[in-house]
């Protein structure tokens, strides 16, 4: 039987792993540049922390988690996001209060049950900001522009901000009553999706992307008119620091995000290279996520990046870095010159230099055309002529220059420094 990666899934192989590590030290880079602190929680958690934070309406609780029962009888489900977990671990070691402001990062594996697409799997990465301590809006706006840093650092210029106000607990009921006289009158064009969330969560119509339900969607009453003056003077102030810091944006009145925490600010950063699933950032206020999770009411703003789709751009916008040359590749001939080989290589290491050898026992000709194909940067030979006079060759296959040097490994160290 042959063994094949799951539907959904994907290998990361090792001509790829260069453009992610490239994506993963950005982000640690910028994040760590706005003064935010890694933290890494386990993949899975008990089921309700996911149904009662993002929503049990939402596709995502609904139809996408992967929920299992251990050998205890718990309901626990792989994370299919990380905002709620991060939440979690903040209430269960102290790490947040209304007093103070924390910053946190996290990057790894979620898990959704969805339809494979470009850029969308299964099991899929993400990294992302959460911060916690303040609803002023700048906070949103350094999120935001975080985002835009990082995208820029790795050389993505065209993407574009998407931005809108989802209102609050006093203001959206005004605005799920109007949405909601307005889609009834048109539901027998609506999917059958559609239809339900129209009875159990009106505002996850708007988050369809379904072609016959997005032509019913674009006339629908959207949420900022309907904002209270404090969710108004808020995202006012959101834009006006948007334009102040000059970040290109678009208010986009559909925005709504799949999640049900959301409140006041949401934003995605979008890219014209990915279709109908075009968001490869997105974020915004879940400013009452805290306390439904049994915490004191604390505010919070963050966003995650999908990191499939953003290897998905750079494969095709960005030049991919390529794999680290080996420093040193060794080429011994015989035996007894593959042993002084071997230890040679280590104290090259552990200098500080990458090194490789052959452990197949080719042929002069055979080891140096792999040396070659792997870009090592330089090559030692060491055979019996070598062996009797205590020198080894040393080979830069840039310039195909070559000596004969000292076979020690101080030595050939001294010989690598010089030629960094």
């Amino acid at each position: 039987m042959k063994y094949t990666s799951q539907r959904g899934t994907k290998d990361i192989l090792p001509s790829e792993t260069p453009v992610w590590q490239r994506i993963e030290a950005s982000c640690r880079r910028i994040f760590g540049l706005y003064n935010y602190a890694e933290i890494r929680t386990p993949v899975f958690e008990q089921t309700e922390l996911f149904s009662r934070s993002i929503g049990t309406d939402t596709d995502i609780v609904s139809k996408e988690m992967y929920t299992f029962e251990d050998r205890g009888g718990r309901s626990l489900t792989l994370r299919p996001e990380e905002t709620a977990p991060v939440v979690r671990a903040c209430l269960q070691h102290n790490l947040i209060s209304p007093e103070n402001i924390t910053k946190l990062w996290y990057m790894g594996p979620m898990f959704r049950y969805e339809r494979p697409q470009a850029g969308r799997y299964r099991q899929f990465h993400q990294a992302g900001v959460e911060a916690f301590g303040s609803t002023d809006p700048m906070l949103d706006v350094e999120v935001i522009d975080m985002a835009v840093q990082l995208f820029r650092e790795i050389g993505l210029t065209d993407l574009e901000v998407d931005i809108n106000s989802v209102g609050c607990k006093k203001c959206r009921p005004e605005f799920i009553k109007k949405l909601t006289k307005y889609f009834t009158d048109k539901t027998s064009d609506l999917c059958d999706d559609c239809k339900k969330r129209l009875v159990k969560n009106p505002l996850r119509v708007l988050d369809c992307k379904i072609q016959g339900c997005q032509s019913i969607i674009k006339a629908a009453p959207a949420p900022v008119d309907s904002l209270c003056r404090e969710c108004e003077e808020h995202f006012e102030n959101v834009v006006a620091c948007m334009d102040e810091q000059k970040i290109k944006y678009k208010i986009n009145n559909r925005l709504v995000r799949g999640l049900d925490y959301y409140t006041g600010t949401t934003f995605e950063v979008v890219s014209d290279k990915l279709g109908a699933q075009n968001a490869v950032c997105g974020g915004g206020r879940y400013d009452d996520l805290v306390k439904e999770l049994g915490g004191k009411p604390v505010p919070a703003v963050g966003f995650a990046i999908g990191l499939e789709r953003l290897v998905g751009i750079i494969g095709s916008d960005v030049q991919s870095p390529k794999s680290d040359v080996v420093d040193v590749y060794l080429i011994a001939i015989g035996e007894k010159a593959k042993n002084i080989a071997f230890d040679l290589a280590s104290g090259i290491r552990k200098a500080g230099f990458s090194a490789d050898m052959d452990f197949h026992g080719k042929k002069l000709k055979s080891q140096l055309k792999l040396a070659d194909r792997i870009g090592a940067r330089f090559v030692l030979i060491l055979g019996e002529d070598e062996l009797n006079k205590g020198k080894i060759v040393f080979r830069d296959m840039s310039e195909g220059k070559q000596e004969e040097i000292k076979c020690d490994a101080a030595t050939i160290v001294e010989v690598l420094e010089k030629n960094k």
